[in-house]
């Protein structure tokens, strides 16, 4: 799969310009699914020293990324800049989804184990993913 991942107030906490504390196993996380073959692209608004920053710091981690800010890993070349920004992945990493962030282990079991959101969920509520959500009953049902 491959899976587009912000970095500011995703993979560390948003302190932007500077670079917030990791949140918790988030590199940790990045690299399992890494090593499951998985193809990440660091999917940042950084620019510049600001994304080389960025970069470097989840490569001290262990973290490389298959792509930064694009869907392929070769390099752009001037003449091809008319190609959209827009970025093909599987998933989108992001705390500004409309969910917000989940943990990163949910994130994980989520990709690894295949679970969607509502079962995790679920399961943190004590219910398992056999329990019946109680049907709805429409108008001509009541009575």
């Amino acid at each position: 799969m491959t899976i587009a991942i912000d970095f500011d107030g995703t993979i560390v906490e948003d302190r932007y310009p500077a670079i917030g504390p990791e949140r918790p196993f988030a590199t940790e996380t990045l690299r399992m699914l890494i090593k499951d073959r998985h193809q990440l692209i660091l999917w940042t608004v950084r620019e510049g020293d600001k994304l080389q920053e960025a970069i470097d710091w989840c490569r001290e981690r262990g973290v490389e990324f298959w792509a930064v800010n694009r869907d392929y890993p070769e390099e752009e070349i001037d003449k091809n800049n008319h190609f959209s920004r827009k970025i093909k992945a599987d998933y989108f990493i992001d705390d500004r989804g409309i969910a917000g962030l989940p943990d990163w282990g949910q994130i994980y079991q989520i990709l690894h184990d295949h679970k969607t959101y509502t079962q995790l969920l679920r399961e943190s509520m004590g219910q398992s993913s056999a329990d019946e959500r109680p049907r709805k009953r429409h108008w001509w049902q009541i009575g």
